[in-house]
This record gives structure tokens, sequence and C-alpha cells, in this order.
């Protein structure tokens, strides 16, 4: 059967119980593989630090994974169609200082920039399939753009993030970790977009082929304009999130997002070439890089070897992905 055969089928929802069992085999075992890489990290954590085991430590230990998990899910929007976003982390920054400069003192400009970052992503997206630009130029080129207004905004580090943001940031439940609700809405949100909207099947099959999609009546201009629209909203969230925690802006507070929700969405089982969107793998991946950094930390390794210890981690975690997909074929 043809791969144009194959989305079609796909798409349309006509694919048998054997391929769909065997695609379901194919596609989780990533998630399953980055679930377990999460609970080993975890174990080692809590043997180092057992005070981990309560709502606190929980707390404490999920809650920078929290605008990661939402970047992750507007990463895995847009790599589904088949490109990539190299402008997250200062878009990330841009809003931290939006909110804590704008948002209290302005907040109808404030709401005003939100919204018009929307639309400057539908644009971006719109230039990528009319002109045929490359996603990672674009987005590139925006992430100097993000970095300037932020830098104009707020010059160094500072501002104060409104009440409302503050106290949603301060949130702390006794009865579970505040973070993880805000990881699940992530998941949730990213798996009602991705995997059972319409819009969702559309944007996997304009990643997957393209071709059969145009056959099958579908825009491939609007649908990859929208994939980009609801990827902004959720980075926008991701953005509110962290300036809720730090309660400042800061345009440099998320520089590492940019690669690290690239390194999430493969190690939850995504590709570059598109067509796959796995929120719940994506979410295990960019949890499992935030538990690595906070585990490097509690076994006081230097400064200087941690990023190649995280490295290092992620590699074997992507080489145990690649044996597991070979044996799942």
């Amino acid at each position: 059967m043809t791969a144009p055969a194959v989305a079609l089928r796909t798409y349309t929802g006509r694919t048998s119980l054997a391929e769909r069992a065997k695609t379901a085999a194919r596609q989780g075992s990533p998630a399953l593989l980055s679930l377990a890489a999460l609970l080993a990290i975890f174990a080692v954590a809590v043997a180092n630090q057992p005070g981990i085991l309560s709502i606190p430590g929980l707390t404490l230990m999920l809650m920078s994974a929290v605008p990661l998990v939402f970047a992750t899910q507007a990463q895995m929007l847009i790599m589904a169609v088949g490109d990539i976003d190299l402008g997250i982390g200062y878009l990330v920054g841009l809003v931290t200082v939006i909110a804590a400069t704008l948002l209290d003192a302005q907040p109808l400009l404030g709401i005003g920039l939100l919204v018009g970052i929307v639309g400057v992503y539908a644009l971006v997206g719109l230039l990528v399939e009319r002109r045929g630009v490359p996603s990672i130029i674009v987005t590139l080129g925006m992430s100097f753009v993000w970095l300037g207004l932020g830098l104009q905004l707020l010059p160094t580090p500072g501002g104060a993030a409104p009440e409302w943001l503050a106290a949603i940031g301060s949130w702390r439940p006794t009865w579970i970790p505040g973070p993880l609700v805000f990881v699940v809405l992530a998941t949730v949100v990213g798996w009602y977009l991705a995997r059972h909207s319409r819009i969702g099947m559309r944007m996997r099959a304009l990643g997957s082929s393209a071709p059969t999609l145009n056959k099958a009546g579908r825009s491939l201009t609007a649908t990859r304009v929208i994939a980009f629209a609801l990827a902004a909203v959720l980075v926008i969230l991701a953005g509110l999130l962290l300036a809720a925690q730090t309660r400042s802006g800061d345009v440099n507070s998320a520089t590492n997002f940019t690669l690290t929700t690239i390194a999430a969405v493969i190690l939850g089982g995504g590709n570059f070439s598109g067509g796959r969107a796995l929120p719940v793998g994506a979410t295990f991946g960019a949890v499992t890089l935030g538990f690595i950094t906070v585990l490097l930390s509690l076994v006081n390794l230097s400064s200087s070897l941690q990023s190649a210890a995280q490295g290092l981690i992620v590699l074997a975690v992507l080489a145990g992905r690649v044996i597991t997909e070979r044996f799942t074929r």
C-alpha cells in the first residue's frame, strides 16, 4: 500500500483494527520509554532526597516543568505539520515581559499585544505555506524580533506580574501538587487539539501526506495557519505561567526552551518530518528533561558538567527509542 493511501485511510478513519494496533504499538513505545526514564530519574532523585515524596516536595519538583510542558505542546503542534519553531524561547520570555509590565499597568494594551502575537504566528504559517520559506528560517528571524521587543519593553529583568497572575503561581493545594494540575491540563489540551479534533487530524495529515489532504478537499494553507495560531496560544500560556512563578519579567528567562521543547517532542515519540503528534509522550519528555535538571542539582554535580550529563542522558533515552521502534515494526 502506498504512503498516500495509508495517509488517506488514516485521515478518514478507515484503518483496519490490525493496522491501528500496530500503529499504536509503534507510536506508543517511545512514550512508554520516556515514562520509564522519567520514573528512573524520579527514583534516583527520591533516593537522594526522600523529602520529595510529599506534596511540597513534588510541588517543587514539578514547578519548573509547568511552562515547559505548555511550550512543548506548542512545539508538538508545529512539528506535527512538519515545521520547527526556533523562536519559542524568546517568545515565552517576551510574554513574561508583557505580563510584568503591561498586563498590570495597561491591561488592554497587554492583551492586545498577546492577541497580536497570535496574529503574527498565523502570518508566519501563511508565509511558510504560500511562499515555501523554511519555517526554521522564519522562526529564527522572529526570535530576534521577540528579543528586541522584550528588551525595548524591559531592558533588565524586573517588573511585577499582576496580582491575579501571581495568585495562580502561588496556588498550593494541600491534597495534590498544584503544578501537576497544570501539567495534566496542558496534556489534555494538547491531546484534544492534536488527537481528537478535526483540525488535529488535518495537521497530522498535512505533515505526513500533504497531497492526500489536498485531494480530500482540505486547505493546506488554512491548516498550517491554524496550527501556528494554536501553537502561539499555548506559548502565551507558557509565558504567563512562567511569569506567575517568577512574578517578574525577563526576555531571556526561557532561552533554553527552544531546543528543550524540540528534544521533549522527539523523546515523546515525535519526529522532524511531521505527521505525528503524541501529547502524552511530549509531556513525559518535557517532565523528564525538567527532572534531569533537578536530579543533577541534587547530586551536587558541578555546573560545568551538568549540561554534558543532561545531554548523555537524553542520548541514552533516544538510543532506547531507536531500539524499541525497530522491535515494534
